[in-house]
Parts: structure tokens; sequence; C-alpha cells
């Protein structure tokens, strides 16, 4: 392809891009493929001869499209948002044009500094201290892939501290902590880094969230045993229900245990902060002073395109310490003189994307009233969802809306004598009937043995309408399993079978148990 090619071909890609934005509403949310579609449409084998391009791009509308499950879409409530913007994919297509690995200042100093910089600006707008600024030259930010990736590097760097300072105890002897309910981020890293994981219990009555007491009692049980916790992983915004660690609890008690790292994973709650009325409810004053390491994404509620996790530490000499590997053909003058930052030391590999570009674009395209704008309409949608839900015969709310998600259950007020079990197998068909909806992606989830929803609002083009439309077939969803659990009562066994079918094998059980009762 020479330029003029690539012109050509670039302005259809423009234009179908547009035309996939502007029809975006008019798709189904999910995709309706079954696995080994695309593999039984194309070829064995690459080409042997180049092809023209023209079909390829035609054939990434034919093959690829169907297959891609719409993130962007407004009727997308599953799981967290995936950001896409008109500005960040410019960005992206710049950064793509100009390909280099990054690792290092030298390699090219834009990437380097720009992601130095407006590292500082998203900390500005999250309201974080100046401790965690790349200017303060003592801690620092920078863009990781993910949250997971995040944590890993924080557990890298805390490993690397503590057995510093404890060079005689026995790798096998270190505590990762998380919680029941900390993302499985956590448990991975001890996976990969070979170490304990013990997650600390968390309750309902809590709110899901880790109390200073129950923390306390982990530490004094660990360190009289013979272990070593040298991390806790808390959370603001967990994945299943939105909880809170409370912080402000849990710095009262590591201060009696300076050696634990306190990283906070944010990767989706974080955002918030760039709205100061959310700031001190979701623990930012704690974060500021006190955190050794802190997360969040811009890709998912942050208007970034995905990979774009920002990493913020508080002394970046613990990275450094535990990451740096320069051998001869990495040393540079401004590496070893420590007069420019070298990124390849703050994370696992050594090239890196520039990543910096599509930060740049949206926070000056937006601005910050622009991004408010956005959460604060994103949390207004899910504030309208939640009051319906509350206000509903057949659903309610299991733990409080958090931000803009809500978890929820049905919960028939005319079926007020099931027990948990048999909710939990409702529930669970109810989520069946959702999933296998084209019109609509939800996420169910498991709160301490209760199956519930999740509906989480992100994307940038729901509207209020949206919101009334998931309803309405929720509520549709919902009265086709009251009305096959209701009409169960007084008849044959074989009169039910059609509303049966419609059911999870779970439910199934359950209604063939209850028909028994009341026969």
């Amino acid at each position: 392809m020479d330029v003029e090619q690539f012109r050509k071909a670039g302005y259809q890609a423009i234009d179908r891009i547009c035309d996939y934005h502007n029809f975006l509403r008019d798709k189904p949310v999910s995709s309706q493929v079954e696995p080994g579609y695309l593999r039984k449409a194309l070829p064995a084998s690459a080409p042997m001869e180049g092809e023209d391009f023209q079909l390829i791009a035609d054939d990434y509308q034919k093959y690829i499209i169907p297959g891609l499950t719409h993130w962007q879409h407004p009727s997308f409530f599953a799981y967290f948002p995936t950001s896409s913007t008109f500005e960040g994919i410019l960005a992206e297509l710049y950064a793509s044009s100009t390909s280099n690995p990054g690792f290092n200042w030298s390699a090219s100093p834009a990437c380097t500094e720009l992601e130095a910089v407006v590292m500082d600006w998203t900390a500005q707008l999250l309201g974080l201290d100046k401790a965690f600024y790349n200017v303060s030259e003592v801690g620092g930010g920078v863009i990781q892939t993910s949250a997971s990736e995040s944590v890993l590097v924080a557990s890298v760097a805390a490993r690397s501290r503590y057995i510093r300072e404890h060079p005689h105890v026995a790798a096998e002897k270190l505590v990762l902590y998380t919680t029941t309910q900390t993302h499985s981020l956590g448990k991975k890293a001890g996976l990969i880094l070979g170490l304990k994981v013990r997650a600390l219990e968390v309750t309902a009555q809590d709110d899901f969230a880790l109390r200073g007491d129950t923390l306390k009692v982990a530490l004094e049980e660990d360190v009289n045993a013979g272990f070593h916790p040298f991390i806790l992983i808390g959370t603001v915004g967990t994945t299943s229900s939105g909880a809170v660690d409370r912080l402000d609890e849990i710095v009262d008690v590591v201060e009696y245990y300076p050696f634990l790292w306190l990283h906070v994973d944010a990767a989706w709650a974080g955002l918030a902060f760039v709205c100061p009325e959310y700031r001190e409810a979701y623990q930012l004053p704690a974060i500021n002073n006190y955190v050794d390491s802190f997360c969040t994404n811009f890709h998912k509620w942050g208007l970034i395109h995905f990979d774009g996790s920002c990493l913020w530490v508080r002394h970046r000499r613990h990275l450094i310490d535990a990451l740096d590997v320069t051998p001869e053909f990495l040393r540079s003058k401004h590496g070893d003189a420590s007069t420019a930052i070298d990124y390849r030391n703050w994370q696992l590999g050594l090239g890196r994307r520039f990543r910096s570009l599509k930060f740049w674009f949206a926070l000056r395209a937006r601005g910050v009233n622009g991004f408010r704008k956005y959460i604060t309409n994103c949390i207004r949608l899910n504030a309208r969802f939640a009051q319906r839900i509350y206000e509903s015969d057949l659903f309610s709310v299991v733990t409080k809306p958090s931000l803009a998600m809500t978890v929820f259950r049905m919960a028939p007020k005319s079926l007020p004598h099931l027990g948990t079990p048999e909710l939990n197998a409702l529930n669970r068909a109810f989520y069946a009937r959702l999933a296998a909806r084209s019109d609509i992606a939800i996420t169910q989830t498991d709160l301490n043995g209760v199956f519930c929803v999740r509906m989480v609002i992100g994307a940038e083009k729901t509207e209020e309408d949206d919101i009334e439309r998931a309803l309405a077939l929720m509520k549709d969803e919902a009265m086709v399993l009251v009305r096959s659990w209701e009409g169960i009562g007084g008849r044959r066994q074989e009169d039910v079978c059609g509303p049966i079918s419609l059911l999870s094998k779970d439910l199934h059980i359950v209604i063939n148990c209850c028909y028994r009762r009341c026969s």
C-alpha cells in the first residue's frame, strides 16, 4: 500500500467508523455468533500473495463486526464500561502512525515526557495529593495496561521492599491480603508470584467493606503464627457490589504495622473523584494521607480507550529498586544521570505503547467540566434506575446503589414465602432469560450466597429512554417467571410443562419440589 492508497483506504475507514457509531443503537448489543464461527469462515492459512485491501476492509465488515459485542451500545450494562471517543480514535491513529517501543526517554522523548505530564494532569483531576505527582520527583504516576498489572507491579515492589528490610524471611512466609470481595486480580497476583493469599471476610452488615477491626485481628493472628503480611489490596468500588473498604479505619491499623504496603484498587469507582462531592465518601482523604499506591482505570469510566490503567506510587524508588534491570545496551546519558524517567523500570515489560497521547487528546477536548458532566450523568441515570427498583413489586435492591451501579434481584411481593434457595434459583432463571437476549447486556454476581444481577451505566450514548426500555424488558422477563411459579399450585405437573421449560434447570427442580409440597 502506498501513500495514496493509504489515503483512500483511510477515508473509507473513517466513513465506516462514523457509520458504525451513528447506527450503533440499531445493532444487537451482544454478538450472536457461535464459538468457532471465524475459523470456519476464514482460510486455513495466510495467502501466498498479497490481497487487494478493499477485499480485506470488506471482510472486516463481513466477518469481524458480527463477532463483536458492542461495549459502547446504549443498552450495554454489563461488567464495567469500556470507553471510546472520537478524540481517542484519532489519538490511537496518530500514535500507531509513529510506532515505537518507548522503553526509555531517548527511544522517543515525547512519549515519556507526555506521559509524565498527563499523569500529573489526571492526578490533579482526581484530587490526588501532590506526593503522587511526577514533578515531586519522589512519587509519580505511570500508565499500565490494566488494574491487574498495576496490582502485580505494586505487589512486586512491596515484596522487594519487605525482603530488603527483612532479609531473613522465607518467601513461603509472606502473605498477600485481599478480601472476599476483592477482584480476582489479587488472587492472580499471588498465583503469579507464588505467594500465600489470605482473603479477609467481609459481610453484608458492613456493606461488604473491609473494616479496620477485621484487618487488626488478621494481622495479629498471622504475625503470632510466624507469617509476614506484606501488602493489603484495598478496594474502592468492588466489582460485585461497588463496596468501599473503610480505608479511614484501615490506615489507623496499618500505622502500627508500617511494613504493610497499602495498595488501593479503584479501577472503576476512582473516576468518581473527578467530581469533588464524591471524594470524602469514597475515601480520598485516606488515600491521600497514607496509601503507598493507587490505581484507577481511565479506560473504564474515564473516556479513554483501552488500555489506560493509571498507577500512582508515593515513592517511585520502591518500583525502580524492584524492577530496574539495565544491561549496557539500555544505558543512556539521561538515565544514568536520573534527569529523565525511564518508564521501563516502572512496569514488568520493556516496551510500551504511546498511550499518553489519547489521554492528552481527551483531556484537552473534553476539559475537566466535560469529564464531570459525563460522570454525573451516569450517576443520575443510575439513581433513576435504582428508584424504580425500590418502587417495584417484582425486584429489590440487594446493596446500597454505588455511583452508577445497582445490584438487585427478583423478590416478588406476590411470593413472600420464598427462601434464599428458591430466590437464588428464580434469579438464575431471570438472569438466564436476560442473557439470552440480544438487546441488553448485563452481568450476574454472588454476594455471600445471594445470587443477584448487576446494572452498571457507563456508555456515553445511554439516555433515560434506554433505562426505561431496560426496566420494561426486565419486568416482562420477570413476569414470565412469576406467572409460571404462581400457576403451579393445585395443577397437575403435566399442565405446567410448557411454562417450566422456559426456566433454568435449577428452578425446574425447585418448582417440582414446590408442586409436590402443594399437592
